[in-house]
């Protein structure tokens, strides 16, 4: 199998560590992943904004980034939902012939249904909770698969979160229009959170990790956010 790196532009920018932490897991796992350096954004703010003109060249570029590879590997349930639901979308409004792409996966998507394994060989021990993320949980329906990787992490301790469904009120452009009831929605997930007593807490996607983790930050609570594919990456010399 083929398999390519969609590392998504905020962990490019901003959480590089991500990226790298994928590769580390993968090589661990016997999967040596490409990263093509001609990928770069997969359209998503412009498609949920409502610029789908704009969004066309973005889809065409991704789409011709990624042309080769069997699967496509990425640590976000919100990229890899557009590339899977909004790409065609896009296209038919530009009137681009179907293509068949690489198939585009969430992180523990392709871990659980593709590698089929639950057990990476990950060590972590810290008291974590974990946040489903919109998009993994309803447009990509994960379910519980990120769930069983942290169980089978040794030395975790998986704090059920309550509430845990209710979306933590980032939503990408969300946040920047309607900033008032964006921080509200944030707020009532930090509760949550604080609540578990974590010591961490855990994601799929660092967009929602970044809204949550500055609101914990401001308020001095304690509890740092990471990315799953941190976690699952980590071993016991990094223990």
């Amino acid at each position: 199998m083929k398999v390519a790196l969609l590392v998504t532009c905020l962990n490019d920018a901003l959480f590089p560590d991500t990226g790298k932490a994928v590769f580390r897991l993968l090589r661990r796992l016997g999967v040596d992943a490409d990263f093509p350096q001609a990928q770069t954004c997969c359209g998503q703010p412009m498609i949920n904004t409502g610029y789908l003109d704009e969004a066309v060249p973005v889809v065409r570029a991704f789409t011709e980034a990624f042309a080769g590879y069997d699967a496509v590997v990425t640590p976000s349930g919100s990229c890899a939902g557009s590339a899977r639901h909004q790409h065609a979308l896009v296209a038919r409004r530009a009137g681009d012939p179907p293509r068949e792409g690489p198939a585009v996966y969430e992180l523990s998507e392709f871990l659980v249904d593709v590698l089929g394994v639950t057990d990476v060989g990950a060590c972590f021990p810290h008291r974590v909770t974990y946040h489903p993320t919109c998009h993994s949980l309803r447009m990509l329906g994960v379910g519980d698969k990120p769930l069983r990787l942290l169980r089978a992490v040794r030395g975790l301790e998986l704090a059920e979160l309550p509430a845990a469904e209710e979306c933590c009120g980032f939503g990408g452009t969300f946040a920047v229009k309607n900033a008032e009831t964006s921080t509200a929605m944030g707020a009532d997930k930090t509760w949550h959170v604080r609540e578990t007593g974590a010591e961490v807490l855990v994601a799929g996607d660092n967009s929602c990790l970044l809204h949550i983790g500055g609101l914990l930050s401001r308020q001095r609570s304690g509890v740092r956010v990471l990315h799953l594919a941190d976690v699952l990456a980590s071993t016991e010399e990094d223990a």
